[in-house]
């Protein structure tokens, strides 16, 4: 019997989530063939281990977010529980501003005074009033208005009363925006900054590393996944169906299927060459819809003990460094280890300035901003680690327009109807959000399947 072929580029979350999806879905014979550019599978969910301790650390997404209590339905969540991975919960409330230590309202009121606790309340109020629980789990930009999606955070910050309670807000969220306020709009601004508040979610990672996600939705697949293969161009044949070209070490190939999937990173997706005065016009409007790249670093050292034991409540603080960066304890990850390792992730512009600099400078950096308490930490360095990740995160997911589901995930549905794409930039820049958009083109692809099924060769 024919079978449905179905092509897949990109092998990070989006490719391997949606390949999941449309092979546990699909109730006709189905092929897919998923292409990736590199040796391996996994993209921005790295977890590597150091050379001379043998502890792994989170390299790429540093967690994953929980909305399960809003109606005990998360479907990233349920994906984790279904491949049976353990879960361990990660949370942070305090900072660390000009030294001082701020872990509820009592202490900013303490250390900045009473105008800048009320003017943080009356921030909080509003960011409530915007957006409810229930609207922050769909974490949709459909349907909002296109003030609210357009930039313009930095506007809704200066109106707060009080300066010292300004700079805190952006320090607290600037590595979770990873990006600038003026670079990202309202109703994401305000996301990142309700995400630290468990009435709208919570915070979990997977214990022994969160690659585990990726290699375990990769030994389950049944497509044929072929690393080292950069894809070069998607077009249309003559018969109607996609063409993909792939270069593997040189050797160049085209193959042809009934669907194609774009599963890239937003910054890789300008490397694909679209065929056709149509496809490469439609597509590059695409491109140009998402095109806010935000950047971070992560930079991560081992050290001979946990120097901070006791010292630091909880996963992770946020410090006032670099504009507003977070200090993971890596070694919360996995309970019971005595490893002792610090991860510090750096967003925004200081994170693309800060790229061009050596390992060792950035390393340097990062012991340079422990609290006073803990300065004697940089003496017990044994090892450090950088991970640049310029440009691979959107600062206005969604992009700049309310655009539809379907619009967003079917750029050409007149020309190039089973042309689909995936990926966080549609939604949140989260790993659920990724996962959302992988499983909406799956069934979309599940049921053209279901209305168009193959007869026998």
């Amino acid at each position: 019997m024919s079978v449905w072929k179905v092509g897949i580029i990109g092998g990070g979350p989006g490719g391997l989530m949606t390949s999941f999806a449309l092979e546990k879905w699909a109730n006709d014979p189905l092929r897919v063939t998923l292409f990736e550019a590199s040796d391996r599978l996994g993209g921005k969910i790295l977890t590597p281990r150091f050379d001379r301790l043998r502890a792994t650390y989170e390299a790429g997404a540093a967690e994953f977010y929980d909305y399960s209590h809003h109606d005990d339905d998360d479907p990233l969540k349920d994906l984790v529980q279904e491949l049976g991975l353990p879960i361990t919960r990660m949370e942070g409330a305090s900072a660390v501003v000009r030294g001082r230590t701020v872990a509820n309202l009592d202490d900013l009121r303490e250390h900045f005074g009473s105008p800048a606790a009320d003017a943080l309340l009356a921030f909080d109020r509003l960011a409530k009033d915007a957006i409810t629980p229930q609207e922050f789990y769909e974490a949709n930009p459909e349907g909002l208005s296109d003030p609210l999606v357009q930039p313009g955070f930095d506007r809704l910050l200066a109106g707060i009363a009080s300066p010292s309670a300004c700079r805190y807000l952006e320090q607290f969220i600037h590595s979770d925006l990873a990006a600038e306020p003026h670079q990202t709009s309202v109703a994401y601004g305000l996301h990142n900054y309700l995400m630290n508040d468990p009435a709208y979610m919570e915070l979990y990672g997977i214990a022994g590393g969160n690659e585990q996600l990726p290699r375990e939705l990769a030994r389950r697949l049944a497509a044929d996944v072929r690393l080292n293969h950069r894809v070069l161009s998607v077009g249309r044949t003559t018969s109607g169906t996609l063409s993909v070209t792939t270069d593997h070490r040189g050797q160049l190939a085209e193959q042809s299927f009934d669907a194609v999937v774009v599963a890239l990173p937003h910054d890789a997706f300008a490397n694909v060459a679209f065929a056709g005065e149509q496809l490469a016009a439609v597509m590059a409007d695409h491109h140009a819809e998402y095109d806010h790249p935000a950047h971070y670093l992560r930079v991560t050292v081992a050290f001979r003990e946990k120097f901070w034991q006791g010292r630091l409540a909880g996963s992770f603080c946020m410090l006032d460094a670099f504009g507003g960066c977070c200090l993971y304890d890596e070694s919360s990850r996995n309970p019971g280890s005595s490893q002792a390792v610090l991860g510090w992730l750096i967003g925004g512009d200081a994170a693309k300035t800060m790229s061009g600099r050596s390992d060792d400078e950035l390393i340097h950096d990062v012991l340079d901003t422990l609290p006073t308490h803990l300065a004697h930490g940089r003496y017990l360095e044994m090892e450090g680690r950088v991970h640049r990740w310029v440009g691979a995160v959107n600062a206005l997911p969604g992009g700049l327009h309310a655009r539809t589901l379907d619009r967003r995930h079917r750029p050409d549905p007149a020309k190039h109807p089973h042309l689909f794409v995936v990926g966080d930039y549609l939604f949140d820049s989260t790993l659920n959000g990724v996962l959302d958009s992988a499983e909406y083109v799956a069934r979309w692809i599940a049921s053209l399947m279901a209305d168009c099924p193959r007869v026998p060769a």
